[in-house]
C-alpha cells in the first residue's frame, strides 16, 4: 500500500508562486504515473498534470505554461511549481499514483491518494 503525502500548500496573491511537494513512500509499479488533482467546494475533482515514468509531462489547458510537474529522488518525490497564480487555482490539490499510462488523465485509473494540501489565491 502506498502512502501519499502532500505539503506546499498556502495562501498567496495572484501573480504569485507556490510549490505544491508529494512524498510516496516506496518507488513501484503503482507509482509509474503520478498526477495532480484539485478540487473546490461543490465541484469535480479536476486533474491539472500528469506525468509518466519516462518523465513525460502533460497539463490541462488551465495550466499550461504557469505550472510545471516534476520528479526527483527515484520518482518517490513529484512536485508541482505553479506560478502567475490566478483566483481559480484556489483548490485542494491532491497527488494520486496510477500504474497504467494509458489511462494517465482518468481519475479512476489512480489507485493511490494523498490527503490533499490547500492552495488559496486572493
Amino acid at each position: 500500500h502506498v502512502q501519499l503525502v502532500e505539503s506546499g500548500g498556502g495562501s498567496v496573491q495572484a501573480g504569485g508562486s507556490l510549490r505544491l511537494s508529494c512524498v510516496a513512500s516506496e518507488s513501484t509499479y503503482a507509482t509509474r504515473c503520478m498526477g495532480w488533482f484539485r478540487q473546490t467546494p461543490g465541484k469535480e475533482r479536476e486533474g491539472v498534470a500528469w506525468i509518466d515514468g519516462f518523465g513525460t509531462a502533460t497539463y490541462a489547458d488551465s495550466v499550461k505554461g504557469r505550472f510545471t510537474i516534476s520528479q526527483d529522488n527515484g520518482r518517490k518525490n513529484l512536485y508541482l511549481e505553479m506560478n502567475d497564480l490566478k483566483v481559480e487555482d484556489t483548490a485542494t490539490y491532491f497527488c494520486a499514483a496510477n500504474p497504467d499510462p494509458a489511462t494517465i488523465e482518468i481519475q479512476w485509473s489512480y489507485l493511490y491518494w494523498g490527503q490533499g494540501t490547500q492552495v488559496t489565491v486572493s
